[in-house]
């Protein structure tokens, strides 16, 4: 994984993730926990970070997903999820939306982790060819 560089709270994001985590003690740590791990193990070149004050994020050339915890759900959101293609159905949640979509986990349900990963590395794959993609230019030369 790269090094992310320190928060405004002069933290890693890493640490502050890693605390998040201990802080919940209870399913919503767990879960956020394993979202982590299968996070990194989809891409090891994905950047923590921690912004809106107190949102675990991760990137690769872009936003890739959040990791927001609430009372009854953790909600994974995927900046860009519109775009992805999602043949084992896991978003579940913002469906309506023009960008993003996610994927509400409640307390006792499984992940399914192969279809996790390849969902976190279909949207990396998204931003790294949105990166390179030559952007249109607003005006063309006058000749």
């Amino acid at each position: 994984m790269k090094r992310p560089e320190a928060t405004q709270e002069g933290e890693p994001a890493s640490e502050l993730i890693s605390r998040r985590i201990a802080e919940l003690g209870d399913w919503r740590g767990e879960t956020l926990r394993r979202i982590r791990a299968l996070i990194t193990e989809a891409d090891p070149d994905i950047v923590e970070e921690w912004k809106w004050m107190g949102t675990p994020v991760w990137s690769h050339d872009g936003i890739v997903c959040t990791g927001e915890t609430y009372k009854n759900v953790v909600k994974m959101t995927f900046m860009k999820g519109a775009s992805l293609e999602d043949p084992s159905r896991l978003f579940n949640a913002s469906l309506d939306g023009n960008a993003r979509r996610a994927i509400d986990i409640r307390e006792g349900e499984a992940i399914d982790e192969p279809a996790l990963k390849a969902l976190i590395r279909a949207a990396v794959t998204l931003n790294v060819s949105a990166r390179k993609a030559p952007r249109a230019r607003s005006r063309q030369r006058a000749g």
